[in-house]
């Protein structure tokens, strides 16, 4: 996409970099460069506007799954023995199937290398 107006920081660059901005995964002089071109582009900041839209409404409506407590610990303790490179016990972190019958997690253990 381009609005076809010159801009320092081309449109198609900066809609390409748009999801790192959103979630403000780029160094500074790069997002200071993507504001600016905001502030140039109207076309872009409609874009940006939508997409930010778009992940607010996301986080309002799947942001409040609740992890339990026992799967938690027990990642939580997995995560641990791997860091420090011990054994992990080939078992599942949680049974075949959970109290409200759907199926649940597996052995977490990751690829030895």
């Amino acid at each position: 996409m381009s609005c076809g107006d010159h801009h320092e920081t081309d449109c198609s660059e900066v809609l390409d970099h748009l999801y790192e901005y959103l979630d403000q995964e780029m160094p500074e002089g790069d997002k200071s460069k993507i504001k600016e071109h905001f502030d140039e582009c109207s076309p872009c900041l409609e874009k940006y506007g939508l997409e930010q839209a778009v992940k607010k409404l996301v986080k309002r409506c799947c942001g409040h799954d609740d992890v339990p407590a026992d799967l938690r610990s027990k990642v939580l303790g997995r995560l641990e023995l791997i860091r420090a490179g011990e054994e992990v016990p080939d078992q599942p972190v949680l049974s075949q199937e959970s109290e409200n019958g759907s199926t649940s997690l597996e052995g977490a253990n990751p690829p030895r290398a």
